[in-house]
């Protein structure tokens, strides 16, 4: 595809010491161990430019979401339709929902779910990096794909007992021997890798993969923990190539099984994700493809509301200062996403054709389910998911879930009843291939 270009930026999106983590309910930033990035490609010459762009950060949600895809769209040159923005969600990282700040403000709060001074900078900070990138775009003119086996990270968060309940939850760090020894469950254990390149040249690696990407967190120590060190590995393996990792979907996959929360156990998950990283990046420079074309779509998708929730009860938990922090900033998040659905305003599914593979981009704490449902979709076919993009919904998990128990769907945000409407809004993003 000749007059392809890519342009490429890497934003410190790292906060400053106090700055609220993960949304305010654990302890905020006393140390940086390492930074948090924001980086991103984007793509020009194939209509308007595509950017597709992630961040160390928990989650971005609803009008913070927006303002941060607007400022990218206006920055490239393009539409806030083709721009798609995912966390990787470590934890000890901002979680930002702006009508939840609004609320804790109005109810005497002084631990806001995010600082927005420091926000607006980094916006300021993002719109000049990606004005510089989209003027400094290197033709690219091939393409590669492929896939790494990653062994012994990725876990089935949620154990299911024989009468069809949770037996056990496998959060991050799993101390328990015997919910360790279950077996694996349903993951997807392969790593996918999308290689842009002039010539022989690397330009920019995409990474896909689905775990929670937390090895420990809580602490106050701010990292782009064992993801965001792989793939500071890849940047001293390859200096001068973008390398971007997004994470799949990961709302009930954790690396619990293989990780017991110590210090020493972060490094050994860095080098099995960093194995993955470079076995897949290998597979795909084995199979160069000329581009010969790059496509954009989009699918409207508006979820409904979770049922047991009403918007006033959670606003009377967020007004009780009596209430632990905890309490009072996640029931404000959940009256954000309540108040985002009174406006009607769908979450946009996006599909990024690049010759006859595709990069799909969901939403917040989908179910890995989804993932490989849609790769069924494709069978013999390349198809990479980047989850955690508007985190407005939190998880979405499958309608056999909710009778299950467990966490996730007690802060499911979505309608119980989402698990058929979804599978059939990314059956449509992935039908009708140009």
């Amino acid at each position: 595809m000749p007059g392809l270009h890519l342009g490429t930026f890497d934003v410190d999106a790292t906060v400053p010491m106090g700055h609220a983590m993960c949304g305010g309910w654990i302890q905020p930033a006393t140390v940086v161990d390492d930074p948090l990035k924001l980086r991103g490609v984007i793509l020009q010459g194939a209509d308007a430019p595509i950017v597709l762009a992630a961040i160390d950060w928990t989650g971005v949600c609803n009008g913070a979401y927006f303002r941060f895809r607007e400022t990218i769209a206006k920055a490239a040159g393009t539409t806030p339709e083709r721009v798609s923005l995912h966390s990787v969600h470590q934890h000890n990282a901002p979680f930002c929902e702006p009508h939840a700040n609004e609320l804790l403000k109005k109810y005497g709060s002084t631990i806001l779910t995010y600082d927005e001074a420091f926000f607006d900078k980094l916006l300021e900070r993002t719109a000049a990096a990606v004005k510089a990138a989209a003027n400094d775009g290197r033709p690219v003119d091939n393409v590669r794909m492929g896939n790494g086996k990653v062994s012994q990270v990725a876990s089935a968060r949620r154990v299911i007992g024989p009468d069809g309940k949770i037996l056990f939850n496998r959060t991050s760090a799993t101390k328990d021997p015997v919910a360790r020894e279950a077996p694996e469950g349903v993951i997807d254990p392969m790593l996918k890798s999308i290689t842009f390149a002039s010539g022989d040249k690397p330009v920019a690696r995409l990474y896909f993969y689905a775990t929670h990407p937390m090895s420990y967190y809580g602490d106050g120590r701010v990292s782009s923990d064992f993801v965001g060190l792989a793939r500071a590995k890849r940047d001293t393996d390859e200096p001068g190539v973008a390398h971007i990792y997004f994470t799949g979907c990961a709302g009930n996959v954790t690396a619990g099984k293989y990780n017991d929360g110590e210090h020493s156990t972060r490094p050994i998950l860095v080098d099995r994700m960093h194995a993955g990283m470079v076995a897949a990046d290998a597979a795909a420079d084995a199979v160069r493809q000329p581009i010969e074309s790059v496509a954009w779509k989009t699918q409207p998708h508006t979820f409904k509301a979770n049922e047991d929730f009403d918007y006033d009860k959670l606003l009377a938990t967020v007004a009780d200062t009596k209430n632990p922090t905890v309490t009072r900033n996640r029931n404000a998040m959940f009256c954000g996403w309540l108040k985002r659905l009174q406006s009607n305003t769908p979450i946009l599914l996006g599909r990024l054709d690049i010759n006859k593979g595709s990069v799909i981009t969901l939403p917040a704490e989908t179910f890995v389910e989804y993932q490989l449902g849609a790769q069924e979709l494709r069978p013999g076919g390349f198809v990479a998911c980047a989850a955690y993009g508007d985190g407005g919904p939190w998880y979405i998990p499958l309608a056999r879930s909710f009778g299950e128990g467990g966490y996730e769907p007690s802060v499911s945000l979505v309608s119980k009843s989402t698990e058929p409407l979804y599978r059939k809004a990314i059956a449509d993003l992935l039908a009708n291939r140009g």
